[in-house]
């Protein structure tokens, strides 16, 4: 595969302004990458400025090093795939050893994902990552089973979320914006929304993976090792979206991040036109590594052609 690497995200942009901001974080364009789908930034090396990137949001760290789920690990839907890592990755210590270090080396900014099975395992991944260089926020990754609660996923539960929440908000470097990572899978993403923001949310990632199965019709037998795992890629995009709106439709003053089978800078504008004010692109990099600074630059024509001075008039602009 080759690609030619850009030498900024902001030489297409035009006459628009991309500025925008995490919460009370500025960043200097809307597009980031997903959780998940490119590592800790590595990767994308080759293929995109990453100081040019709004953010690199980090694979999700636990406390203690993850080997992950069994084999197999990934499968191909229509439109879209089916991952089950099992957050396998490297622990906080190694994040600070190694990663994050390399990220600031390059003048990244780093969104890391935090995730755990109890409440405070949250708060003391949060505690760690006070005061790190590089690091601009924590994007909260509440769709883990807690372990507290026969297994619930916490982002499926209002009080639950909550806790998660507070509890990181509490223990976070205060320059850090946290952003809660809200799941699909409920039956109003509204109220779990209104509760993680009480609980000091500064913003939320929207959305998470939905859940899925896939079977194999000649061994009649789950793909996936382990079993179930979460759908990503276009074939989410409208539910991304829906969620999206209802959720900027209740709470208007609530940046959001929004993700969920984003390809193209058509698909971003729709995300912001929808309420968010940057985008996060996943399983685009699969098949195209350079598609974040790709995304950006569609945008920045997009926002131009229907005459938008700069990206933030055109958030929640379908509401108007």
């Amino acid at each position: 595969m080759t690609a030619t690497k850009p030498s900024t995200l902001g030489a297409e942009s035009g006459a628009v302004d991309m500025g925008t901001a995490l919460a009370f974080a500025p960043i200097p364009g809307p597009v980031l990458t997903a959780s998940g789908c490119s590592a800790f930034g590595q990767e994308l090396e080759p293929f995109v400025d990453l100081d040019a990137l709004g953010a690199v949001v980090t694979k999700s760290v636990q406390l203690q090093p993850r080997s992950g789920r069994p084999t197999p690990r990934m499968a191909e839907t229509p439109s879209g795939m089916l991952n089950s890592i099992g957050l396998q990755g490297p622990g906080i210590d190694g994040l600070l050893a190694d990663e994050l270090p390399w990220l600031a080396q390059r003048g990244a900014r780093a969104l890391v994902s935090i995730a755990g099975t109890r409440v405070e395992h949250f708060a003391e991944l949060a505690t760690r990552l006070r005061g790190v260089p590089g690091v601009l926020g924590l994007e909260v990754n509440i769709s883990c089973p807690n372990v507290e609660s026969r297994g619930e996923v916490f982002a499926c539960d209002p009080v639950a979320a909550a806790d998660v929440v507070a509890a990181v908000r509490e223990a976070a470097d205060p320059a850090h914006p946290v952003f809660a990572k809200l799941s699909p899978d409920v039956t109003d993403i509204v109220s779990i929304a209104r509760s993680v923001t009480a609980a000091g949310a500064d913003g939320l990632s929207m959305i998470n993976t939905l859940l899925g199965l896939v079977i194999d019709p000649d061994t009649m037998r789950p793909v996936l090792g382990g079993v179930t795992g979460g759908l990503s890629g276009p074939a989410i995009r409208p539910v991304a979206l829906r969620c999206v709106w209802q959720v900027h439709q209740a709470l208007p003053e609530v940046p959001v991040l929004g993700m969920g089978g984003i390809r193209t800078g058509l698909d971003a504008l729709q995300f912001v036109l929808a309420g968010a004010s940057a985008v996060s692109v996943g399983t685009a990099v699969f098949n195209d590594p350079s598609a974040p600074a790709r995304v950006h630059a569609e945008l920045a024509d997009a926002l131009a052609a229907r005459g938008f001075a700069s990206l933030r008039d055109a958030v929640g602009y379908a509401h108007r």
